[in-house]
């Protein structure tokens, strides 16, 4: 982990930027199915699919500053997954969203960067407010966005899915 990519420390956790290199990361954490089960489509992705993401999550920060990140063990530099924001809707919100790897799954990782990122969020002055959405079943994510502080927003409908919707303002805390 060189020091001009990472983008946030916590005391477990690192978030870095991605390099080309990292498809077989991405690739890799989405290529399950229970990985994607909550996704509007709920496709294994292909390696092509996870080049693409990578390359959006390039562009979403040259524009916006922000982006998915991905996501390392500070201690031993192991790959855990993603976590970060990307631009949602018009007007632009920014979408609070993490992926963790299965092995990785119930040891506090998603709260633990999922609280990072709001505190990061706010002190980047990114916006005034960001928003997380989930499938309605997904109740551990769901679990975790309560705990930062977030509060229930209308929903939101993406493909067809009406998805349980949160905010948190800048000052809610």
């Amino acid at each position: 982990m060189s020091a001009e990519n990472i983008i946030l420390e916590t005391p477990r956790l690192a978030l870095v930027r991605w390099n080309a290199e990292d498809v077989s990361l991405v690739h890799e954490l989405h290529a399950a199915t229970e990985m994607v089960r909550y996704y509007s489509d709920p496709t294994p992705w292909t390696r092509e699919k996870a080049a693409e993401r990578i390359n959006s999550w390039f562009d979403e920060e040259a524009r916006f500053g922000v982006a998915k990140y991905k996501l390392l063990d500070r201690h031993d530099g192991r790959f855990l997954g993603r976590a970060g924001f990307s631009p949602f809707g018009e007007p632009v919100e920014f979408e609070l969203g993490y992926a963790i790897r299965r092995d990785a799954w119930g040891k506090g990782y998603a709260s633990e960067i999922a609280e990072g990122l709001r505190d990061w969020f706010f002190r980047k002055g990114i916006a005034n407010h960001f928003i997380a959405f989930t499938h309605p079943e997904n109740l551990a994510s769901q679990r975790v966005l309560t705990k930062i502080g977030m509060r229930d927003r209308m929903p939101i409908t993406i493909d067809g899915i009406t998805c349980a919707t949160f905010e948190f303002t800048a000052g809610m805390r």
